[in-house]
């Protein structure tokens, strides 16, 4: 079986909101109106990508005041951004709740309610590393302990929601496995990348254990759920062939659980002297080094063939659509999984990967943010997906 119809044309008719090279229709030819009926959770993974450079930016091994300052405006922007879209999406569930449901049944869309609480997550972790600066340490205390709060919880629930409606309510097709399916799954695993950045700000004692061994649960919930669902994307990939040209983006998303735990680990590791006792912390250190370098070694393999795969669909045609976002925060997450082995092996190799990465996380949000803005501008965004013939 080359495609799956069902999941093709669900997908394509949600994600590709935005006209390609190979879209039918004729230049000039009208758009639908823009509606707030059409904006779906997958709109949260703009905020995500927003906000990434920020927290990246802050990671890397720069300490210039004119960088900071872009990574303060970056900041401001995300949090505008997702206010606005919180605000959109409130909308949208109060007027077109039959259509919100409809999301929440229909498996192309479901996981895309992961991207809510990565966004939350996002911001309020910039809020801390870089918004402090502008609000001063304790808002951004405050403000980074409500969103990482609400976020986790959100983040909890679709982790264990949405697999719950694929099993019981969705449709799944044999051999339709996609790397949208991660979203949910990761959420918990940026809970883990983010919380340790609070641990500082507790009390000393049974708050910042428990806190720093919460992340560790998390990570581990996020990391073994990631493990099972990975197997299944590869395998739709030998077995079935490419992704629809649209979706391709999307093989982006495998990045996102690599680069995060490593961030992870590396943050725990971080915050662990003066928490757990001597032994412990450094057996965090060590655990942060052993699991990091060899994920973030995978995670370069899985960007080769990803970026291969990206190619190939840039020459076959592929225009700009929504899945673009795909590639901004997981390369963000890989940078913050590489300046952290940077910091704990004292290797300049990854700082200069780190800035690599960093450098085309840049781009892909300048691309994506660009396009974006101006489908928006001019209408098309969001707007009724067009019709698909399977």
């Amino acid at each position: 079986m080359a495609a799956v119809p069902g999941d093709h044309a669900v997908l394509m008719a949600t994600l590709a909101q935005a006209p390609s090279r190979t879209d039918p229709a004729a230049p000039g030819t009208p758009h639908p109106p823009a509606s707030v009926r059409h904006l779906g959770p997958n709109w949260y993974a703009a905020v995500m990508g927003t906000a990434i450079v920020a927290n990246a930016g802050a990671a890397l091994p720069l300490t210039a005041p004119g960088p900071r300052l872009v990574y303060q405006v970056v900041w401001a922007l995300s949090a505008l951004m997702l206010l606005t879209l919180l605000g959109a999406r409130t909308v949208h569930w109060v007027r077109h709740g039959d259509q919100a449901r409809r999301h929440l049944l229909d498996p192309a869309v479901a996981p895309f309610y992961g991207c809510l609480a990565m966004a939350l997550l996002a911001v309020g972790g910039g809020t801390l590393a870089v918004g402090r600066d502008v609000i001063g340490v304790p808002a951004a205390v405050a403000v980074d302990a409500v969103l990482w709060t609400v976020g986790t919880l959100a983040g909890l629930v679709g982790a264990a929601a949405i697999p719950y409606l694929m099993v019981t309510r969705h449709r799944i097709e044999p051999g339709s496995a996609s790397p949208v399916w991660l979203l949910p799954l990761v959420a918990p695993m940026v809970s883990a990348a983010v919380g340790p950045a609070l641990v500082a700000h507790l009390p000393a004692g049974q708050g910042q254990r428990a806190l720093l061994f919460g992340c560790y649960a998390l990570f581990g919930m996020s990391l073994l759920a990631t493990l099972l669902v990975l197997p299944l994307v590869l395998s739709r990939l030998i077995h079935h062939g490419p992704l629809p040209l649209a979706l391709t983006p999307t093989l982006f998303l495998v990045l996102g659980p690599l680069g995060q735990s490593t961030t992870a680990v590396n943050n725990l590791a971080d915050a662990a002297p003066g928490v757990v006792d001597p032994s412990t912390a450094h057996a965090m250190g060590a655990f942060a080094v052993l699991y990091g370098v060899p994920v973030m070694g995978f995670a370069l393999l899985w960007l080769a063939l990803a970026t291969a795969m990206v190619v190939r669909a840039v020459r076959r045609g592929m225009g700009f659509s929504m899945t673009w976002w795909g590639f901004t925060f997981p390369l963000g997450t890989c940078v913050t999984g590489a300046a952290g082995l940077a910091r704990h092996t004292g290797l300049g190799a990854f700082d200069w990967l780190a800035a690599a990465l960093f450098a085309a996380l840049v781009a892909a949000v300048a691309a994506a943010g660009a396009r974006t803005a101006n489908g928006l501008a001019r209408g098309q965004l969001p707007a009724a997906p067009p019709p698909v013939t399977p």
